[in-house]
């Protein structure tokens, strides 16, 4: 059975390694033959400068991508059929002793630093030479280690407690730990997204109220007539780190704020952020956010539940490259295991999510229409693809597999469309 594994989960990587290869590929190509053009349904809105630019900064990322996907195989293999985990794990053995809780979070803590040191000089590549390239980067070295730090920290106070709870239960509650651990999870969630607003991302962002009184009227009255309370509208400063732009609700029950990028209110007209706005308020009144939730937490069940079983197989172990702890508990190799593999197996179901999130959009849209001008949120969504370097001519199959938002031509097309509005 070991051994079966073992091919099995080879057979599934090198496939999700192919077929990644395949669609960046694709899209890598399909990019570079449309750049020369702008697409007849933009000629009239977008310089061929800014088509090309949009073309050569998804270019250029998506062959960062493939390195990253080169990188990221050969890691798995490593910690998983090399037998880097199993190393890692003994060596921890030899110096703390038998493996009790302290020596499973010492292996988790370790496993993740080493895992962030490999993915620190992409990381760095991406902001201070990618993203530099192009115009997008406004953060500087010292912020950077900053935000490294503090999101290090931050980790380390919520994941730290999360984790050992996890591991007391796997090792205290019986052969159904599997379902207090899931409980767990979701109370952190729910606690997290009550914290966000207000303590989490104030540590790494500065926000204050909006200002400008004309666009508090627009977008005051806009929510009331969508039936939508906030605890209030905040600008980001979003420019220190990006010149992406954005606009976001965070929080949820009365404590849900509305969040504008100050990037965002720079480039847009008052209605055009009104327009950009309904269209999020739209996901509210679809409930797509409590769906996805929903959603999210149900999956999560499964993925306890299977832990659960899995973590009690020899097989599980010795087929993914792991010699497993004699007299002393596993749950934290069992852990690790699981989180390394899920994603081998989960990225074939990227279609599905991908498909169901870009009907959410369109929904969402059509709320905007219905409440808004369907012109002005056209030409909001244009001047954030422009804002954006997004790329307004996306290869189909790549798309299907990894856009979360419809393709620009499809989403105008289906913005111009009178019937559109109804599909509310």
């Amino acid at each position: 059975m070991a051994l079966n594994l073992a091919y099995i989960f080879s057979a599934l990587l090198l496939l999700n390694l192919l077929l990644r290869f395949w669609l960046n590929s694709r899209q890598i190509r399909h990019v570079a033959i449309h750049r020369y053009v702008v697409p007849s349904a933009f000629s009239n809105t977008v310089t061929l400068t800014s088509h090309q630019k949009a073309a050569d900064y998804t270019v250029a990322k998506l062959r960062v991508g493939l390195l990253e996907l080169s990188v990221g195989a050969a890691v798995l293999l490593g910690w998983t059929l090399l037998g880097g985990l199993s190393a890692l794990n003994q060596t921890l053995l030899n110096w703390l002793g038998a493996g009790g809780l302290g020596q499973q979070l010492a292996l988790l803590g370790a496993f993740i630093l080493i895992n962030s040191a490999i993915d620190l000089p992409l990381g760095w590549y991406h902001t201070f030479v990618l993203e530099a390239r192009f115009g997008f980067n406004k953060t500087t070295p010292k912020l950077w280690l900053m935000d490294l730090v503090r999101s290090s920290l931050l980790g380390v106070a919520i994941g730290l407690p999360i984790a050992s709870l996890i591991l007391w239960l796997m090792g205290a509650a019986g052969a159904q730990w599997w379902v207090w651990a899931w409980g767990a999870w979701v109370a952190l969630n729910l606690l997290l997204m009550w914290l966000f607003p207000t303590f989490i991302a104030p540590m790494f962002n500065r926000f204050t109220p909006l200002e400008d009184q004309a666009l508090r009227d627009t977008v005051t009255r806009l929510m009331t007539q969508c039936g939508f309370e906030s605890k209030g509208l905040f600008v980001m400063d979003g420019s220190k780190r990006s010149a992406h732009g954005n606009a976001y609700f965070t929080g949820f029950g009365s404590a849900k704020r509305v969040v504008f990028f100050d990037t965002l209110l720079s480039k847009l007209s008052t209605n055009e952020i009104a327009a950009v706005l309904a269209h999020e308020l739209g996901h509210f009144n679809h409930r797509h956010i409590r769906q996805r939730m929903f959603f999210l937490f149900a999956l999560s069940l499964a993925g306890f539940a299977l832990l659960g079983w899995l973590a009690t197989q020899f097989w599980f172990y010795a087929g993914l490259g792991v010699q497993p702890n004699l007299g002393s508990p596993n749950d934290g190799l069992a852990l690790l295991l699981f989180m390394l593999t899920v994603p081998v197996i989960s990225f074939f179901i990227t279609p599905l999510l991908s498909w169901m999130s870009r009907r959410h959009e369109f929904q969402a849209d059509a709320y905007a229409i219905a409440h808004t001008s369907g012109e002005d949120l056209a030409t909001a969504l244009l001047k954030l693809y422009d804002d954006n370097a997004s790329t307004l001519t996306p290869d189909p199959i790549y798309a299907l597999f990894h856009y979360s938002h419809p393709p620009a031509s499809e989403r105008l097309a289906y913005l111009s469309h009178p019937a559109a509005a109804n599909a509310s």
